[in-house]
């Protein structure tokens, strides 16, 4: 398998977003950075609509990587965005202890199966929240990835759609809060936040 996403050496934290314009691209995105993660030993977790769930499975198989194999491993851990942010949200806004706990926990069963390796993760939370009007929700849901890569040791890729980006700012706000943008091609560029 070609990789396509380099890890920048020195990168204290690899926080990543990709601005997809439709789900087959992204879909399979993730599943070149998931799958050079699990090709490198590191364990996996998608958190995801079901329909890209089921399309990066299918992405991973063209990959000749078995996702149902390594889910019952626990080396892949796949997740419904909708269901996970319906146990962290409170008033609309993600709560950092709920967040902290759920999540948090989910890292840790996926980096037991392979102690001392790091996480790859992706996340489409954000996305769900932007879709649906809640920008600053979603903001400070990547804040809180943010502060949880304080204690374990992942990296994360996310997802925006394109056709969100009709609000002013939007660009620059999502940037600054991620260390680099990833091109359609899989490369990854630093974010120069000012």
């Amino acid at each position: 398998m070609a990789t396509l996403f380099v890890m920048i050496p020195g990168a204290d934290h690899y926080h990543a977003v990709r601005f997809y314009v439709d789900d087959t691209s992204l879909c399979r995105m993730v599943a070149a950075f998931i799958g050079d993660g699990l090709a490198a030993g590191q364990p996996a977790v998608v958190i995801a609509t079901p329909s890209h769930g089921d399309e990066i499975l299918e992405q991973l198989r063209a990959l000749s990587i078995d996702g149902s194999h390594l889910q019952s491993t626990g080396e892949l851990q796949l997740l419904d965005a909708e269901d996970t942010l319906s146990a962290l949200m409170r008033s609309g806004r993600p709560e950092p202890v709920a967040f902290k706990t759920a999540v948090g926990e989910v890292l840790r069963r996926a980096q037991a199966v392979r102690p001392g390796t790091t996480v790859r993760a992706y996340g489409e939370m954000v996305d769900w929240l932007w879709k649906h009007d809640a920008t600053d929700a979603a903001i400070r849901l990547e804040v809180l990835w943010n502060a949880l890569a304080r204690r374990h040791p992942f990296s994360l890729l996310c997802g925006y759609s394109m056709g969100h980006f009709y609000k002013q700012g939007a660009y620059e706000r999502i940037c600054g809060q991620h260390s680099h943008v990833v091109s359609a091609s899989g490369q990854p560029t630093r974010v120069d936040v000012a």
